[in-house]
């Protein structure tokens, strides 16, 4: 069974996303850890409740990124984690956590990439004017949201949206499309391509 290593920083709704389809039967996987870099994160709770492993690694604790990172890969590690998910964490990951996980580490971003990569997606999304927006699961590279794409699901914008309507929106869709992507791969249907003639990689869904 495919073993979820899931780093937040927040709230926490996208790992209570995880966390009900293992529950439901429809995700064939185990959360091991839920490691947050903020002692105070309410997904620390939501583990908590669902009898999950947690633990702190505070990121002001250590002079680098990389330092960071070799002490989250040490935790991740030590539950025998499959496959890393990062669900509103806010912390740029370096290569030592990307190279112990190699093609294992995936996020979800609030917007279609390749547009809108970076932290503020849905107002960047709203002020050029668009009119669907949406979610994108990636691989994570060492680049700002620029993995091979795995899958998107794209939201109307409408009249009259905020970053918060729109935020919701998107939301709603990210809650069902992680479980099953993660699903994706607990099957061993997601693949990673070799890099083209100009070093893009690509990742694919095989049938069933």
């Amino acid at each position: 069974m495919l073993r979820l290593g899931v780093l937040v920083s927040g709230s926490g709704s996208n790992l209570q996303a995880i966390l009900d389809a293992v529950a439901a039967g429809t995700l064939a996987a185990e959360v091991a850890l839920v490691l947050s870099n903020k002692p105070d994160a309410f997904a620390l709770e939501r583990a908590r409740r669902a009898g999950v492993q947690t633990a702190v690694v505070s990121h002001r604790d250590f002079t680098t990124r990389e330092l960071f990172d070799a002490a989250l890969v040490q935790a991740l590690s030590a539950h025998r984690v499959d496959c890393v998910v990062l669900a509103g964490f806010m912390r740029i990951v370096t290569p030592v956590l990307l190279d112990a996980f190699q093609d294992r580490v995936i996020n979800m971003h609030p917007a279609l990439l390749p547009a809108f990569p970076g932290a503020h997606a849905q107002a960047d999304a709203l002020a050029y004017g668009v009119r669907v927006s949406g979610c994108t699961v990636h691989f994570v590279d060492a680049g700002t949201d620029t993995g091979p794409i795995i899958a998107q699901s794209v939201v109307p914008v409408v009249d009259g949206d905020t970053v918060e309507s729109l935020s919701a929106r998107i939301l709603a869709e990210e809650h069902a499309l992680l479980p099953t992507v993660l699903q994706w791969i607990a099957d061993g249907r997601v693949v990673v391509e070799r890099s083209d003639a100009v070093g893009r990689r690509r990742a694919s869904v095989r049938p069933r």
